[in-house]
């Protein structure tokens, strides 16, 4: 921890950025290169085998039909061409017209090195599933046009929470900041029941805050928790669905209540998090019996609402890949969440900076 304790607090801008989405993007392209234990398969039977999760096999067979493929450049429409050490195959999903999602971002603090924002709810932060063009990465990189800088997104932030974003400017400012949140992170595998400080020179070099609405009336006035959270399979979630675990990754959050509202049996909570597992907000409440309000995924228990496996399903949507899964998947929205203040110390500069996300109508 550097000597330097000057403080700068930066009051929220009103400065904005954001490019309406185009109505379709632009498809994406996947390469694979043949290696020796997949020498002598079929193209068909390569992609079934090795990338079954995007889709069945008649939707790859409809693929390849379609010419999608091309085997060392040339386009090669028959499933049944066998494939040799070091081919080169690229698949070239086509352009879809992806879900709705908002394009605005109010930037809250900026400088050389680093961009923090406001993210609305419902809009994604990197490319996954079907929102491969509507994410915050692409607004960014559609906004700082300097070639010498690389903006991205350092840290998570669920599609449907709201809030402070914090981004990286330059790759120097990324890995600082990776490593700014892997301590804080790792602080919480030997320290699960220490006592979280909202000063963050207690805490190390960066403190998150978030204003959550829960379901219930919460009685203690604070409450940590400190449930492990890892993966169980689940249909729709190719890697697994991070839930309450006993056998699952140090986890600690610190609720505070700040208000109770019994007559509609809800209760408005600040919660400090000292670790960053994936949706580890709505896990811990849900597993003290508090879901958030809206919640599709997490009831009580920290576990989802679906988690018996659906029948495989083989036939595909029009593009070749699986429909979408009847059951909630993570990156629904609907819960309120709002990721409120961040206080860090500056990677580059070691000043004490003071973010604050201006809250939503619910809290």
């Amino acid at each position: 921890m550097s000597t330097n304790n000057s403080d700068t607090t930066h009051p929220p801008s009103p400065a904005t950025f954001g490019e309406p989405w185009p109505e379709f993007n632009d498809g994406l392209t996947y390469r694979d290169i043949v290696r020796s234990p997949d020498s002598g398969l079929t193209l068909i039977e390569f992609y079934s085998l090795r990338h079954q999760s995007s889709a069945p096999s008649l939707g790859w067979l409809q693929r390849i039909e379609n010419g999608q493929i091309t085997v060392n450049g040339t386009v090669v429409a028959d499933p049944n061409t066998v494939l040799r050490t070091g081919t080169e195959l690229v698949y070239y999903r086509r352009p879809w017209k992806e879900p709705y999602a908002p394009y605005l971002l109010e930037v809250l603090f900026e400088d050389n090195h680093l961009i923090a924002l406001n993210k609305p709810s419902g809009l994604q932060v990197l490319p996954g599933g079907l929102f491969q063009q509507r994410t915050v990465l692409t607004q960014l990189q559609w906004h700082i046009k300097n070639q010498e800088l690389c903006p991205v997104p350092v840290h998570r932030l669920g599609r449907g929470t709201s809030g402070i974003l914090l981004c990286a400017k330059t790759k120097l400012a990324k890995v600082r900041l990776a490593a700014l949140f892997a301590d804080k992170t790792s602080a919480a595998v030997g320290n699960r029941l220490r006592k979280i400080d909202n000063e963050v020179n207690k805490v190390g070099k960066m403190s998150k805050i978030y204003r959550a609405l829960a379901c219930g009336v919460i009685n203690e006035d604070e409450v940590v928790i400190d449930q492990p959270i890892g993966t169980v399979k689940y249909p729709g979630v190719a890697k697994g669905l991070y839930v309450a675990s006993p056998s699952g990754k140090p986890a600690l959050s610190k609720v505070h209540v700040l208000k109770r509202d019994v007559q509609n049996n809800l209760t408005v909570v600040q919660v400090e998090i000292q670790s960053g597992r994936p949706h580890q907000i709505r896990i811990h409440l849900s597993f003290i019996g508090h879901p958030l309000i809206g919640d599709p995924l997490y009831l009580t228990g920290g576990k989802p609402q679906c988690s018996v496996p659906e029948t495989v399903d083989e036939t595909f949507a029009e593009d070749g890949g699986y429909h979408r899964p009847a059951n909630p998947v993570p990156g629904d929205c609907g819960y309120y969440l709002h990721a409120h203040q961040l206080v860090l110390y500056h990677p580059m500069t070691n000043e004490v900076v003071r973010i604050t996300a201006p809250l939503p109508p619910f809290s």
